[in-house]
């Protein structure tokens, strides 16, 4: 989820995680594994405020969508939107009584995982009766010095791990990062991990069949978990400045990572961060071993690259450049860039349906468009 609590609210432009038509344009690229053009179709659909991630069902064949409504005066209801995978429009609207922004889904159970940040709780939702069937509250408020009672941390990723009846949610703080478990079957907090680091812990991501859960912080570490014993296993520190979110791959033992290079993270991380100094302009995504965490390779981004998805089958590495308003495709095992497709403003979290060779982003509005303006979701065919 791309949204970190005020007094980060200049932060979390960065990190999170105007209406068109859907009339689809065509783009050519140079395809350099078959060696031959490659036509890209774009449909693109305005739907509400504050749209954030977003999951595709291969068993519903739909998309859905966390809104959490937008702040302040012209804020609108919290839900969950179900799109019909091929035309964006809008097929069904779960209304949720606390602000969604991250999900997961687990799409054997037919459940949705909304993560609330500002309220450090888990909304789970039926996708067969498209209901609300309970919220599972990580953390209760405590009082601080000033007298005022808030949760510590809030909320980015979330992750399933289906073998083990699991959710895994990042729960990031400056004065300590946390990984809270929740038991699907019982709908209760299992464990909080700590030791994830004292600074914000965006990225996660599973590695099933090995037993590790990856996370990453803004001291430039890589976190490995034992999902066997749940505990910290490992860190290594990657040198990668604001690793966002991470993707792995299984048959290579790879794991990817967008490294934003945002202006105003850095002068969190310099204000937050003791001792801390920047030495790469980030903007890039970084190839790193994931045993070692030792770095394998790098490809420039246009421009603050954030989500990220990786089409195995195609060898296509995409991810969402936020400032630079693209969807920019590599080539994973060559790492060379393979095309890009242009969806301004700002292009912040990824979806992938692999089978049909189709990726759907968000698309925030930028600090020049009216507030309360809706944002808007992308279907890209490759």
């Amino acid at each position: 989820m791309i949204h970190w609590k005020t007094p980060l609210s200049a932060v979390a432009l960065a990190v999170s995680l105007v209406a068109c038509s859907q009339m689809p344009t065509a783009r050519e690229a140079f395809d350099p594994l078959t060696a031959a053009p490659a036509s890209t179709q774009v449909q693109r659909q305005a739907l509400a405020q504050g749209l954030y991630e977003l999951a595709y069902s291969p068993r519903m064949n739909a998309v859905f969508v966390a809104s959490s409504g937008g702040f302040g005066a012209t804020a609108d209801t919290s839900k969950v939107l179900r799109l019909n995978a091929q035309t964006l429009a809008v097929e069904g609207e779960i209304p949720l009584a606390r602000k969604g922004f991250g999900v997961a889904l687990d799409d054997a159970a037919g459940r949705l995982y909304v993560g609330n940040t500002v309220d450090t709780s888990v909304t789970v939702v039926d996708l067969n009766t498209n209901q609300v069937i309970g919220v599972v509250q990580l953390q209760q408020k405590t009082k601080g010095a000033d007298g005022k009672e808030r949760y510590t941390h809030d909320l980015r990723e979330l992750v399933v791990d289906q073998a083990n009846q699991r959710l895994y949610v990042t729960g990031h703080s400056g004065e300590g990062s946390v990984m809270f478990v929740v038991n699907t079957r019982t709908l209760a907090l299992e464990k909080t991990i700590e030791g994830l680091g004292r600074a914000k812990a965006p990225g996660l991501v599973l590695d099933a069949a090995g037993g590790r859960l990856f996370s990453s912080n803004l001291l430039g570490e890589l976190i490995t978990i034992d999902t066997r014993t749940l505990t910290v296993a490992k860190r290594v520190n990657t040198g990668i400045e604001q690793p966002m979110n991470l993707v792995f791959d299984a048959a290579t033992n790879r794991i990817f990572v967008t490294d934003q290079g945002a202006a105003n993270i850095r002068s969190y991380q310099e204000k937050s961060i003791p001792g801390f100094k920047s030495t790469n302009p980030g903007s890039r995504v970084v190839v790193l071993d994931a045993t070692s965490g030792k770095q394998l390779a790098e490809m420039p981004a246009a421009g603050g690259p954030i989500g990220v998805v990786l089409d195995k089958n195609r060898q296509r590495l995409i991810i969402a450049n936020r400032e630079a308003g693209t969807v920019q495709f590599f080539q994973s095992e060559s790492y060379q860039p393979v095309q890009s497709v242009s969806l301004p403003t700002h292009p912040n979290s990824l979806a992938l349906d692999v089978k049909n060779s189709v990726v759907y982003t968000t698309v925030k509005i930028g600090q020049k468009d009216p507030k309360g303006s809706q944002e808007s979701i992308a279907r890209v065919k490759y």
